[in-house]
């Protein structure tokens, strides 16, 4: 069962448990609904999920680069933040989380280029993973959105292993948060040794934008329409709890209206730009001004950098930027 199914089905009953901080699986409905933080309940310390690694932490850099070939920005972002064998260790098993949330083409920018997620997921085996899953949890139906974007066929061709999430996935985590305090995740998403975030850039029509923190709806499941309420705390949320290896955003074509799925070119800007980092709260603080915005702007920015997730201001940042070879 596609999320957006999971949400048309379950709305109604929704409604009517929304404020009761309710966690229940109901067989008639199919559902897991998670349970959201009561009003003034005070919340135990966040859970974490810590896939990051000691060489990457403290004052990570960051790489912009600009160039004609999406493969080839991988590839330069990863060279400049010190090759993907700082982050990837052999026998390490990886999971690529890319934003494949639409059954659309790769050039209309409602998911991520699978010329990224190719690249990235060889890098992983070169540098010696002796996995590579690519997954998410998609809008449309799964199967579809993998091969329309091309995504899925991108991951195989570079040995990867394509894994669509099922309802047997699914285990209630307790994250403790300010707005989430436990919710229904999609277990394969955690049980790995390292954790690659691959959003691309594109407008959002609640979030203003979708980049790194946003595309953690994808690893949950249950009613999610339930977060939007509180949006910007729900995302600082699930930020505060899964720490990623590294957060690489696609932004060689964006979407820059009627996101988050689009669906006319009219809709897509050529901005050739891959922004990546080992500081999740930097690289979408970065990509902000790919749509004209400053992360003072979007809320879930200040909650994460108030919470000391990362850094969102730019001089304190050590910000390489690069324009790749053959540009």
């Amino acid at each position: 069962m596609t999320r957006r199914k999971l949400i048309a089905a379950g709305a109604a009953g929704a409604l009517g448990i929304a404020g009761a901080g309710l966690a229940i699986w109901t067989k008639r409905k199919g559902l897991w609904l998670g349970r959201l933080q009561e009003n003034g309940a005070a919340a135990a310390s966040p859970r974490v999920f810590d896939f990051r690694v000691a060489a990457a932490n403290g004052s990570a850099p960051i790489a912009i680069v600009t160039g004609a070939s999406a493969a080839g920005l991988a590839k330069e972002a990863l060279k400049s933040l010190g090759g993907m064998e700082l982050f990837v260790k052999r026998g390490d098993r990886v999971l690529i989380k890319p934003n494949a949330g639409w059954d659309r083409r790769a050039e209309l920018a409602a998911n991520t280029n699978p010329d990224v997620i190719r690249t990235l997921c060889e890098m992983c085996f070169t540098a010696g993973a002796s996995k590579v899953i690519v997954s998410d949890f998609s809008c449309n139906e799964t199967h579809r959105c993998f091969d329309s974007s091309g995504i899925g066929a991108a991951a195989r061709s570079a040995g990867a292993e394509v894994v669509f999430p099922r309802e047997a996935y699914l285990k209630e985590i307790d994250f403790n948060g300010e707005a989430i305090r436990s919710w229904p995740v999609y277990s394969h998403f955690l049980e790995v040794d390292k954790f690659i975030n691959v959003p691309i850039a594109k407008q959002h029509g609640l979030a203003r934008v979708t980049l790194g923190m946003k595309n953690w709806f994808g690893v949950i499941g249950g009613l999610r329409n339930r977060l939007h309420q509180n949006i910007n705390t729900s995302i600082a949320d699930l930020a505060t709890s899964i720490r990623p290896t590294l957060t690489v955003i696609d932004a060689y074509r964006i979407l820059i209206s009627n996101g988050p799925q689009g669906g006319r070119l009219a809709d897509v800007k050529d901005a050739r730009t891959l922004i990546a980092s080992a500081d999740p709260v930097a690289a979408d603080s970065l990509a902000t001004a790919l749509f004209g915005l400053k992360p003072e702007e979007l809320p879930y920015l200040l909650l994460a950098h108030s919470r000391g997730l990362g850094q969102i201001d730019r001089s304190a940042m050590s910000v390489r930027q690069i324009t790749a070879a053959g540009a």
